[in-house]
């Protein structure tokens, strides 16, 4: 399915370009700051967009032309983007799955690759658990890929059955507990502050 970006214009879409080859910085990643928040405008709506594009239509191949899908044109998701030392290089996706058992789903979590090793991903996979348990949720599930399950069990996710085939690739599914709703705003605050939570 092939949508136009949430930005407006190819103007916009085009001047938001989130590949770093051109900004990489020298020096280790390890050291930048991780600032993790919900996207707050149009900029930043694009500038998530393309980071999962890249990741997820450019590099990996998962989907031909677009990843988005009804979450994203509906307005349910929470977009979230992840600023390494300024530049947006990561984001994610969170909506809530059944109310009525505060059940959510956290998705599309994209890091471009020179970020990777530079911490970006834990604090995107927090925001998101946080974000979700400030608005009352009390479980998140995800669809991990095999080689993320490791990242996720460090984080407190636990594995939820067997491997399943997700968007026609194996994924693991996963979920954790949320925090309080209060707890849940504090983290959230401290990671777009670019604290550690």
């Amino acid at each position: 399915m092939t949508t136009r970006p949430a930005s407006g214009t190819a103007a916009e879409a085009s001047a938001v370009d989130p590949r770093p080859a051109d900004r990489a910085r020298s020096g280790s990643l390890r050291s930048a700051t991780a600032v993790c928040r919900e996207a707050r405008t149009r900029k930043e709506l694009a500038e998530h967009f393309l980071v999962r594009h890249e990741v997820f239509v450019v590099e990996q191949s998962v989907f031909v032309g677009s990843d988005r899908d009804v979450h994203d044109e509906d307005g349910s998701a929470v977009h979230l983007v992840g600023y390494c030392d300024g530049i947006v290089a990561g984001s994610v996706r969170l909506y809530e799955l059944d109310r009525s058992i505060g059940l959510w789903q956290g998705d599309r979590l994209a890091v471009l690759p020179p970020y990777r090793v530079g911490g970006l991903g834990a604090p995107l996979v927090r925001c998101a658990v946080a974000i979700a348990g400030a608005r009352g949720g009390r479980t998140m599930v995800a669809h991990i890929q095999p080689s993320n399950v490791t990242f996720f069990t460090r984080l407190g996710w636990s594995s939820e059955g067997e491997p399943e085939i997700y968007v026609g690739l194996p994924h693991q599914q996963m979920s954790i507990s949320l925090p309080a709703p209060g707890l849940g705003a504090s983290i959230a605050r401290s990671l777009a502050a670019g604290r550690p939570a």
